[in-house]
């Protein structure tokens, strides 16, 4: 029996979803602050709350993508290893090789937790930015966390926009908890590659049974959004209560 989701944000897009004896980590980014330099020179404000140490036994990771480092880290990548199974895009799967697996959007694996119940995990579409950055972003997912019985519980959205794609997700699997990739991130040019205010908004709207979560919006310099501003936004259209506000290292619990 499933009773509610203890959700523990990590920090950035990395989180800790514990549901029915099933303990899933998203995007691990386990480094303290500091610089990256490549294509595109990120840098990292805040450490995490919870050291990799600290998480303890991780049965699967839901990495939306590999290919960049506020999203798996060195300490991330190092992380994997510790960890039973990780779900990533196909092409992530072959450049991380050993414990990762691909799913191509819309596949699904069944999923046994500790204590003998199975969840069924989605990959779904995402877009890691406006339309035709796909070449230059690289592929992305999102994951649906389901039970046995095809009833869709948590919807994770990855570090994508909202757009087509995650509205058909919305049409097939209405979920009850959404973690949304907030931040409204920019780090190639004046167009967001994670989900704006607005954004979020529409998700609300489009998941209108489900608790909306933030992450991924706070602790690097290119997130141009925070919570906070999340916050001013679902107060504004008076639907704060749909909003869930989570502190860094302090567990949420949330019924499913």
């Amino acid at each position: 029996m499933v009773d509610g989701l203890r959700f523990t944000l990590v920090g950035g897009p990395t989180a800790l979803l514990e549901v029915g004896g099933l303990r899933l980590l998203t995007d691990p980014t386990f480094d303290p602050p500091g610089t990256y330099t490549g294509a595109v020179t990120l840098t990292k404000l805040t450490g995490p709350a919870l050291e990799a140490k600290q998480i303890g036994r991780v049965d699967a990771v839901l990495l939306s993508h590999d290919q960049h480092t506020d999203n798996l880290d060195r300490s991330g990548r190092e992380f994997l290893a510790s960890a039973g199974t990780v779900w990533t895009t196909q092409a992530g799967a072959k450049r991380l090789g050993k414990n990762a697996n691909g799913l191509e959007p819309w596949k699904s694996t069944p999923v046994r937790s500790p204590n003998g119940l199975i969840f069924r995990i989605t990959a779904t579409p995402a877009r890691h930015g406006p339309a035709g950055i796909e070449p230059i972003a690289g592929d992305v997912i999102g994951f649906v966390i389901s039970t046995d019985d095809e009833q869709p519980l948590i919807y994770v959205t990855g570090a994508t926009v909202w757009y087509e794609g995650t509205a058909e997700v919305a049409r097939r699997f209405p979920a009850k908890v959404v973690v949304l990739f907030a931040g409204a991130v920019q780090a190639r040019g004046p167009f967001d590659l994670t989900m704006d205010t607005n954004d979020a908004l529409e998700a609300a709207q489009h998941f209108p049974q489900a608790a909306v979560v933030p992450i991924d919006c706070e602790g690097w310099g290119h997130f141009r959004q925070s919570q906070d501003d999340l916050l001013k936004a679902f107060g504004g259209l008076g639907v704060a209560d749909r909003l869930h506000a989570v502190r860094p290292g302090v567990p949420l619990t949330l019924p499913l």
